[in-house]
């Protein structure tokens, strides 16, 4: 295991006590309570526990006071601050919302858009556009969000470590605006390519919102309230996909004359948050491990959590910062190669790349025609779908407010499980409804599970995994990786699924069931739950695991460690240098 001390590898034969813990007699046991980012006690039988830290150096005039009250485990609203609460909101209603309207905005005007591209192209050439070009046209302004995403994604770790996470989340906004600008004015100029620029760079900004959001919510929240505030954007990207549906109706916004408006909405949140964001304190992990500033990690907290008590926090960052002391941020490509984080960088690959493998964009796509197949009346078809919006939320919220509680490992394959269902059932229906028509509505239900189960864990867990998976100097690597795998496999998807669907039929849903049952089952057997552990604890569980590959097979035993399996030497307990 990594000596938390000197960051290199090592064991210790000491005894094995409450590590993390100062000795103070004279505290009542509820000191132990861990709050954000506190070291580990023991995690476990049978894992090896870090040493303790050292004793804090007399205060100074940023130093915290000594710790000296705690509070009952688990409870969500115990240390939920209204400044935490208030800029989670903030940033998922200002960043993430946006991904989520951008993904279904251009849905509803699709026919308005297409008709302004023919008349322009008329008014410049002389004559119209053929289908084939027009569709071509169209289809680029919708797909180049996509590649916009995914050059975002390449440009976080270089944002993140020069601006820090809340100065990249106020940059980015500025790029809303000019989209807004691009887009809102794009008719009144005669200018298509000003909706398609406008596009791309929406794309942008959610490429970098997509994972700075989650880095930055992961990083400021307590343990205990990092599962339910890590959902937050999730659920803000499904509210986003709902407010598409609705402003999208013929009585809103979805007639001609309002499809510019429509596509510029966007720079009202962002514009809230570019005005009230610098109200809150940046990351505390970030202004100590990276910056070394202790006196704006102290206030930072003493802002987030509400208390002065703060010490065990602090003791808690330095000791990773000790540990990350001869190691520099890492990129991209030191990542991939780094042997002794493998397997948190395959964990993120697989459910990151899963999630959009799934299937979920394709239907969303086809979900108008699968509710047409259903017999549902044309002009209803707006409505039923916004009706799935709603139902997106409803799974979002349930999600959010039983992840602490269920923990993060059973929501993601159970959700995982529900959308395999739900895809082999949807190819079930479509071969059987022309002998029983009462199969249309088998798919239609299907349809609803695979959304359902989707928001509920697939959503949103793997951004939160990506932060709980990695130390400091490690994460927006992470989190670079994980963001380009979502937005080229939601290309990829986008781009194959069309010519899928021609040669596989109604069999080329059985292939998004496979891959969701896949990723469910390497998450069961692979990744540990993380529910109320802090990043030096989740470290050590992988250091563990791969400390037991080099034991013999005859020596090792499994055993059940706070609901998941793992491996553990019985006959090597306690001789952690035999490991």
């Amino acid at each position: 295991l990594p000596d938390s001390s000197s960051g290199s590898p090592g064991a210790s034969n000491e005894p094995r006590g409450r590590p993390g813990c100062f000795a103070l007699p004279s505290l009542t046991p509820s000191f132990f309570y861990l709050k954000m980012g506190e070291t580990s006690r023991a995690a476990g039988p049978g894992l090896p526990s870090s040493p303790s830290p050292p004793p804090p150096s007399p205060r100074s005039a940023c130093s915290p006071a000594p710790p000296v009250r705690g509070g009952p485990g688990g409870d969500i609203t115990g240390h939920l601050t209204f400044p935490l609460l208030s800029v989670t909101l903030l940033v998922s209603f200002g960043s993430s919302m946006l991904y989520g309207y951008n993904l279904a905005v251009v849905n509803s005007p699709a026919e308005h858009i297409k008709a302004f591209y023919n008349t322009t192209w008329s008014q410049r050439y002389g004559h119209g556009l053929a289908p084939g070009p027009l569709t071509l046209l169209y289809a680029l302004t919708v797909s180049i969000f996509a590649l916009g995403g995914l050059v975002g994604s390449l440009l976080v770790g270089v944002l993140v470590e020069h601006y820090g996470r809340t100065g990249a989340l106020s940059r980015s906004a500025l790029l809303v605006l000019l989209a807004g600008g691009f887009m809102g004015f794009s008719r009144e100029l005669g200018s298509p390519e000003m909706v398609i620029i406008g596009r791309s760079i929406t794309g942008l900004h959610s490429g970098i919102c997509l994972s700075v959001v989650p880095l930055y919510l992961g990083e400021i929240a307590p343990k205990d309230l990092r599962g339910f505030l890590g959902l937050m954007p999730s659920i803000f990207i499904c509210l986003g996909i709902f407010s598409a549906q609705v402003l999208g109706l013929p009585e809103l916004l979805g007639k001609d004359r309002f499809w510019p408006l429509f596509l510029s909405v966007v720079v009202v949140p962002a514009s809230l948050q570019l005005l009230l964001l610098h109200c809150f304190p940046e990351s505390p992990r970030y202004l100590l491990i990276e910056r070394n500033d202790i006196c704006g990690a102290t206030k930072a907290l003493h802002r987030f959590l509400g208390t002065p008590d703060v010490q065990d926090v602090i003791e808690e960052m330095k000791e990773e910062q000790r540990s990350l002391s001869s190691m520099e941020m890492v990129s991209v490509w030191q990542l991939l190669r780094d042997r002794s984080v493998r397997w948190q960088t395959l964990s993120v690959v697989v459910v990151n790349a899963g999630m959009q493998l799934s299937g979920i964009d394709a239907i969303w796509f086809y979900t108008n025609t699968i509710f047409e197949n259903a017999g549902i009346p044309v002009s209803q078809i707006p409505y039923t779908t916004m009706g799935t919006g709603a139902i997106e939320v409803i799974a979002g919220l349930v999600g959010c407010f039983t992840i602490e509680r269920v923990g993060r490992r059973p929501l993601i394959i159970t959700g995982f499980c529900a959308m395999g269902v739900c895809s082999a059932g949807i190819t079930i229906s479509l071969l059987l409804q022309a002998a029983l028509p009462w199969m249309r509505y088998v798919s239609v239900v299907c349809v609803v599970g695979i959304i359902a189960g989707f928001c509920m864990g697939p959503a949103g867990v793997p951004f939160l995994m990506t932060a709980e998976l990695f130390m400091q100097s490690h994460r927006p690597a992470a989190y670079i990786v994980g963001g380009s795998l979502n937005w080229l496999c939601n290309f990829t998807i986008g781009f194959i699924f069309p010519f899928l669907q021609m040669s596989a039929g109604a069999f080329c849903y059985l292939v998004f069931c496979g891959v969701c049952l896949l990723v469910a089952l390497y998450v069961y057997l692979v990744i540990p739950e993380t529910k109320n552990k802090t990043f030096m604890e989740i470290s050590h569980i992988f250091a563990m695991r791969r400390s037991v590959l080099s034991v013999p097979a005859h020596l090792i035993g499994m055993m059940k460690l706070d609901g998941y399996g793992t491996l553990e030497s019985s006959s090597l307990e306690g001789s952690g240098s035999s490991l």
